[in-house]
């Protein structure tokens, strides 16, 4: 009986915090994504250059390759969410090709992982309240613009979290959270 407690206690957290993303203020939005910006900036600047290429096991990314996973997803998502067309290209990021950029340089990944940031924010601060309520379609799921901001704000935040151990076995300590 507690393990099914637990269960519905842990779903009903994780409907709850995806969803409430959607309920901020546009302002609010931009703010927790300019302070993302920053946590992540944190961790890119804390692994030293020669840990860009790091992979804790070789069947998962490098550290860099996460981190450009990170700004592929920022593309994609805010380009559905704003409906305005990827600085990048479609094809390039819809294929995931920034993390697969060989041996990218710590100068080189914090700079398109910072972009990424920069398009999601910019596209978000240029939405109205209405274009944020409109429906959009993320393969077969319908959610509202607002909403689809909030689903790539979660992916950018489970991303970095992961990346937490690769700073741990290279003996770094990573950044203290930023909550505010």
């Amino acid at each position: 009986m507690k393990k099914v407690t637990l269960l519905f206690t842990v779903l009903a957290f994780v409907f709850v915090s995806s969803s409430v993303f959607a309920q901020f203020t546009q302002s609010q939005m931009v703010a927790e994504w300019q302070r993302a910006k920053l946590y992540t900036k944190s961790y890119l600047d804390a692994m030293p250059e020669d840990g860009y290429g790091f992979k804790p096991t070789p069947e998962i990314r490098s550290f860099a390759q996460q981190m450009l996973h990170i700004a592929d997803a920022n593309y994609v998502l805010a380009t559905v969410a704003s409906g305005k067309p990827n600085p990048i290209g479609e094809t390039f990021a819809n294929d995931g090709l920034l993390e697969k950029t060989p041996s990218p340089t710590k100068e080189a990944t914090i700079k398109v992982v910072m972009d990424s940031y920069d398009w999601v924010i910019s596209t978000l601060q240029n939405m109205t309240s209405d274009q944020l309520q409109e429906t959009t379609k993320v393969g077969k799921h319908d959610i509202t613009r607002s909403g689809l901001y909030g689903k790539v704000f979660e992916h950018q935040t489970h991303q970095r979290g992961q990346t937490t151990i690769y700073l741990r076995l290279k003996g770094i300590t990573p950044p203290p959270e930023l909550l505010f």
